[in-house]
């Protein structure tokens, strides 16, 4: 497709509301998930810590550069 100007594209041919609506929610899908993962990540390090295992697997994370894998780590460990 060629557009001469830019409200051709935003146009989009007239399919401009199925296409940039499924963009959007693409956008807001992604983002949610970004925001939901944040909230596990903080649920299980909390979970974690009441263990007293968070200590042992910073340490960890430290001694392997960085790595911040906790199931990964805790793999580690256990082995």
């Amino acid at each position: 497709m060629i557009w001469h100007s830019a409200s051709e594209f935003f146009a989009m041919g007239g399919y401009a509301l199925y296409v940039w609506g499924s963009v959007a929610a693409c956008a807001v899908a992604m983002a949610g998930e970004v925001v939901a993962l944040r909230l596990r990540r903080r649920a299980a390090l909390r979970m974690l810590q009441q263990q007293g295992a968070v200590r042992r697997i910073e340490r960890a994370e430290r001694e392997r550069g960085g790595e911040r894998d906790i199931a990964v780590s805790l793999q580690r460990e256990a082995a």
